[in-house]
């Protein structure tokens, strides 16, 4: 008995691990974590820009932004596509 239940002790500590997984997993892939680093990015590019006097520091801080949300919704579409290609879907 005392193996049964080590090892639904064993099971829980997988399924508490797995629920950890999925919320970091969510994190990861959420437009509040976006939009986060977006904004990031544009007060520390404004920052920068105006520090070293750019023409339009304000404007120009848009580019590494947008930038970045590109890249990053356009990696999930990117995945698919190379999982398809390695016949992983």
């Amino acid at each position: 008995m005392k193996e049964i239940e080590e090892l639904k002790w064993e099971i829980e500590k997988i399924k508490e691990r797995n629920r950890r997984v999925e919320m970091d997993k969510a994190w990861e892939t959420s437009w509040t974590r976006k939009i986060f680093i977006a904004v990031s990015t544009y007060v520390l590019v404004v920052i920068l820009l105006v520090s070293i006097d750019a023409d339009k520091p304000f404007f120009s801080a848009v580019v590494p932004a947008i930038a970045y949300l590109i890249s990053t919704t356009s990696l999930g579409i990117i995945k698919s596509w190379w999982l398809c290609r390695q016949g992983r879907s």
